[in-house]
């Protein structure tokens, strides 16, 4: 809901594609310099604390901005401090939540469990879009952000009502030692990383993911207007359409079951993923566009999903939660893959921006599976010489 309103309220302001990208951008400035600290601030001190804390700061960002907006005194600049306090917020919600995925379930589950909150996550691509589409419609953006205030004060109840298991399978999780140098903790989890050559490289994909594929999400109130000719319910149609997707996705790969993921299917749908955002950048009617970003959520959501269980079942539960804030952190890249976009569409219009970026994020993907040895041949039975 409020990639919907915020990018409606900024291009109902500006009409200016460039604006669109530097919102999201203020919005991956924070995620890059706190992600990692919030990883270790989530090892340290407890990661369900810091979740409803999150998500209580979430709630007055909201309240913030529809008063805001409904007052009549909402100035441009507001949209970018509340951006980035949000994105800096979204910095610590992520990792917290993530890595608690895995405090709660055995690692056989963890597929399973990674992509049904997945599914339960994106249920917000299906309704919130429709939703946000509506009240902006009918009683505007400042009563889609009064909603989305009411959206955190339920997940704040439902998550403190969370009971963290004493001794989760299939070992004890203890947070970090306060005694411990706060800086040779995060150095740990940077050399975790380096040190594990599979994990570097889901991590390089969720980077070109973030960079090159998700931010022309950030251009849909463009094709919405300008090139499919509708309105604030165009844009909604479209990102629920993903949403869709997502949740297709995410129980598709939840169906697997206790099964090993599959690096092929990782690799050929992050392929297949820059293929959709051409087909969707080159749609001649709205009918085609929505299929492409049906497909290209669809296909995202599956091998994310896939990426991130590798990433948890093969991290040490102790420093999981520095790992995961460092995949999170590509996160920011979306932001700033935004900005690159906006300047694209700007510049050559926004169907071409997309075009380059879609195959962009093909060409990259084809690179990791030609270079990525120890990815392409994980969970590969190791060969026995007689």
């Amino acid at each position: 809901m409020d990639q919907t309103a915020r990018g409606w309220l900024v291009y109902s302001l500006t009409n200016s594609a460039l604006q669109l990208g530097l919102i999201n951008a203020v919005r991956g400035i924070p995620m890059i310099f706190f992600g990692a600290v919030a990883g270790v601030l989530a090892d340290r001190y407890g990661r369900k604390i810091q979740l409803v804390l999150a998500q209580a700061i979430n709630f007055i960002l909201n309240i913030l901005l529809a008063t805001l907006v409904t007052s009549g005194r909402i100035e441009l600049w507001h949209i970018y401090v509340t951006g980035f306090f949000a994105g800096a917020v979204w910095s610590f919600q992520q990792p917290a939540g993530q890595a608690m995925i895995s405090d709660l379930v055995d690692n056989k589950y963890t597929l399973n469990a990674i992509s049904l909150n997945s599914a339960g996550q994106n249920m917000s691509r299906i309704v919130g879009p429709s939703i946000a589409g509506l009240l902006i419609q009918f009683l505007g953006v400042g009563f889609s952000y009064y909603f989305q205030a009411g959206m955190y004060v339920i997940a704040i109840i439902l998550t403190v009502q969370i009971r963290l298991p004493k001794t989760p399978a299939p070992v004890k999780y203890t947070p970090v030692s306060e005694r411990e140098p706060f800086l040779t903790s995060l150095r740990q989890g940077f050399s975790y990383i380096q040190a594990h050559s599979i994990i570097l490289a889901l991590l390089v994909l969720a980077l070109t993911t973030n960079f090159l594929g998700a931010p022309y999400l950030s251009l849909m109130p463009i094709f919405a207007i300008d090139v499919f000719h509708g309105n604030a319910g165009t844009q909604g149609l479209l990102l629920t359409m993903g949403g869709v997707g997502a949740i297709i996705g995410a129980l598709a790969i939840a169906s697997i079951g206790r099964r090993h993921t599959n690096i092929k299917l990782l690799l050929g749908g992050a392929a297949a993923y820059g293929l959709c955002l051409i087909l969707f950048s080159r749609s001649p009617v709205l009918a085609m566009a929505m299929g492409a970003t049906f497909l290209s959520i669809c296909l995202c959501n599956m091998y994310l999903a896939q990426a991130q269980t590798i990433i948890q079942t093969t991290t040490p539960v102790g420093i999981r939660g520095r790992v995961l804030s460092v995949y999170y952190m590509s996160n920011a890249l979306m932001p700033l893959g935004s900005l690159l976009i906006g300047a694209l569409a700007a510049a050559i219009s926004a169907p071409w921006a997309v075009t380059i970026m879609g195959l962009a994020c093909f060409l990259v993907v084809v690179v990791i599976a030609i270079t990525a040895k120890d990815l392409r041949h994980f969970g590969k039975p190791a060969k026995v010489e007689i």
